[in-house]
């Protein structure tokens, strides 16, 4: 009975008791919490609204400003793609003047009809004709390999990936194989042409390829795709895609259409002359 009668007269903890008079006497009942905690989250709405408030004005101030630069950029663009196509649109007309004095050049050197062959042979005439058309791909779960040289044993790529020097022996084997014009992906080859990589990208003259590489060949197209197949160079090009998956795949063609060369500009040096050579005392 004591301890019933204890907690009756005892209801609040002596520590909360002496609390609540503590606070109570430092003066720092004030305001009951709820209507504390309602005014702090009034004021936090208030400057979350002012906050708003002043960013949306500075956008409507700086919307004209960013819309008058974007305008600007716009027209820009449009002045150098303008710009950019008559450039091209030069550089064709050039081309068809170049070949056409190249033409004349070679009719009054007694070329007569050679010069359309030697225009073909030398990759500054558009071609069209039979043929055929060799597609070559990576293979289709194609890395980039690890470190060092992938080929140094095997002579091939483990990689699956198309390198440039497979690249040089396919177009090779075509020249051998009796192809009398050839392009990559649309790019016009001639005796000047250079097929390089840059990292993995092979080049030519230059001009990065993307995969798939789509070879196209003039010629007797049965015969040529026959010869080819047969060569060392087919015979390699058989053996990445049975070893490494590189994919592959040829067929002969009733039309084909080429381009003609970009520039077929030989530059040679040349030797100093006497006079040069002498210096100053």
């Amino acid at each position: 009975m004591s301890l019933l009668t204890n907690v009756m007269d005892h209801s609040l903890d002596d520590g909360y008791a002496e609390a609540a008079a503590r606070r109570k006497t430092e003066g720092g009942g004030g305001l009951p919490r709820t209507l504390r905690a309602k005014l702090g989250l009034a004021a936090g709405l208030v400057l979350a609204a002012l906050v708003v408030t002043v960013g949306a004005a500075q956008a409507r101030v700086a919307a004209p400003v960013v819309a008058k630069e974007r305008q600007e950029l716009i027209d820009r663009i449009d002045q150098e793609s303008d710009a950019a196509d008559k450039l091209e649109d030069s550089v064709d007309e050039l081309r068809d003047d170049v070949s056409a004095r190249q033409r004349e050049a070679l009719k009054e050197s007694g070329g007569g009809d050679r010069s359309e062959l030697v225009g073909i042979l030398a990759g500054a005439t558009a071609v069209h004709g039979p043929g055929v058309k060799l597609v070559v791909d990576d293979a289709k779960e194609a890395s980039t390999g690890g470190d060092g040289d992938p080929r140094e044993t095997s002579g091939f790529s483990d990689t699956g990936r198309v390198r440039d020097r497979d690249m040089q022996r396919v177009v090779n084997g075509l020249w051998e194989s009796g192809a009398e014009a050839i392009s990559i992906n649309g790019q016009r080859l001639t005796a000047l042409s250079a097929i390089r990589a840059a990292g993995d990208a092979i080049l030519v003259d230059n001009k990065p390829l993307v995969p798939p590489y789509t070879l196209l060949a003039i010629g007797d197209g049965r015969q040529l795709s026959t010869v080819f197949q047969d060569s060392a160079d087919g015979l390699y090009l058989h053996a990445l895609q049975e070893n490494y998956g590189i994919r592959t795949s040829i067929s002969v063609q009733d039309e084909l259409r080429l381009p003609a060369a970009p520039s077929v500009i030989v530059r040679t040096a040349q030797p100093k002359t006497e006079h040069s050579e002498k210096g100053t005392s």
